[in-house]
């Protein structure tokens, strides 16, 4: 079951997204700050935001991944099975 901030994540525009992933960093840096000075009640919290920083970043490489080419994605076919080999 997706969560409700990735379907809230799939509505936003390209702009939107990013204007979105810096605002949660911005967040996430203070809130490690301010655990290290003086904790947290919560610090799990700091977990959620990490969470929404890698969902929004999911989020944006699948819309690239959705507007290449294809052949751009047979050639990032070709790579990945290269990396598999190794």
């Amino acid at each position: 079951m997706a969560s409700d901030k990735f379907k809230e994540l799939q509505e936003f525009a390209d702009a939107d997204l990013l204007s979105e992933l810096e605002a949660t960093e911005a967040q996430y840096q203070k809130m490690r700050f301010d655990h290290a000075v003086k904790g947290m009640d919560n610090p799990l919290k700091l977990r959620e935001v990490r969470r929404d920083i890698a969902r929004i970043r999911t989020e944006m490489r699948r819309r690239e991944l959705a507007g290449m080419s294809e052949q751009d994605l047979a050639k990032r076919t070709k790579i990945v099975a290269r990396r598999k080999r190794k």
